[in-house]
């Protein structure tokens, strides 16, 4: 018996070697886009105002070891006390977005009540609504209660401004049976001990991913902590106070620029395939 191979055409092959260049050369335009900025900032970093004055911004730096501009950086613009402030807003209000999302996931998901598509309506509408366009009544709210230049103001907002992160939850929590509920039940637990015993580990994945993806947004939050916090820093607002005593001076800001960006992508590095994993499992969820 004779065997007939199929002998590609031309123009396919023409095809998927267009498709194949097309494909590497769009990925590395995006790299290059992505890394020239952090190069120059780092070469800035790294030469002293006399060499930043007289090189371009992609001329690499003399001295590779020059870090006077971070130490400059670092205790000019109180950073340590930014790093302190930032992990405090940070812990308590992953704390309370995790507590609050994961218990309104499971109200809405595990309960029958009038007006439950409402409220999903409601979360819907509230996704919609740029942010902006609610800051004076929520300045006012926040005056009003007391909490105005209090770490306070800006857990709270945090804490209550996270419906995506209820949305991911309920992902989540479809993909576990009532059956556990029931059975437990059936042992005499009652909801609490079901939500905090049965349910709550089982969303390990998407607390992960939450925790990642919050916490990467409050580290990179400004506008909040300089309107709600003007009185201390956070790692944000302490970057910006090199706009005053070193507003000409880019090589400390660039120095300041870097110590906060390392933290975050040190983080992102070890922790992405948690992001990847919980989103892509929410997906199919």
């Amino acid at each position: 018996m004779t065997t007939i191979h199929s002998v590609p055409r031309p123009g396919a092959r023409i095809q998927r070697v267009t498709v194949g260049t097309a494909k590497y050369l769009s990925l590395v335009i995006a790299a290059v886009v992505t890394l020239v900025p952090l190069v120059t900032v780092l070469f800035a970093s790294l030469k002293t105002p006399t060499e930043y004055g007289s090189t371009s911004a992609l001329t690499p730096p003399s001295n590779w070891f020059n870090f006077a501009n971070f130490v400059t950086a670092f205790d000019s613009g109180k950073m340590l006390e930014g790093f302190a402030n930032t992990a405090i807003v940070l812990t308590v209000s992953l704390a309370g977005t995790i507590f609050i999302g994961t218990m309104a996931a499971y109200g809405l998901d595990r309960f029958e009540f009038r007006g439950k598509r409402l409220v999903f309506g409601l979360f819907l509408i509230a996704t919609l609504i740029p942010g902006v366009t609610s800051q004076v009544a929520t300045f006012q709210v926040i005056n009003g209660m007391g909490l105005y230049d209090t770490k306070a103001a800006l857990i709270l907002l945090f804490m209550g401004t996270d419906i995506i992160a209820i949305y991911l939850f309920i992902q989540f929590m479809q993909a576990i049976p009532n059956s556990l509920d029931e059975a437990a039940m059936i042992d005499g637990a009652n909801r609490w001990t079901i939500y905090w015993r049965i349910v709550l580990p089982l969303l390990k994945p998407a607390i992960a991913t939450v925790v990642i993806i919050k916490g990467i947004a409050i580290y990179n939050e400004f506008y909040a902590p300089f309107l709600y916090l003007p009185s201390e820093g956070l790692i944000s607002t302490s970057l910006f106070r090199f706009k005053g005593p070193f507003g000409a001076q880019w090589e400390v800001i660039s120095a300041g620029t870097l110590i906060v960006i390392v933290p975050t992508l040190i983080a992102f590095l070890f922790l992405q395939r948690w992001i990847y994993k919980g989103l892509t499992s929410g997906a199919v969820k």
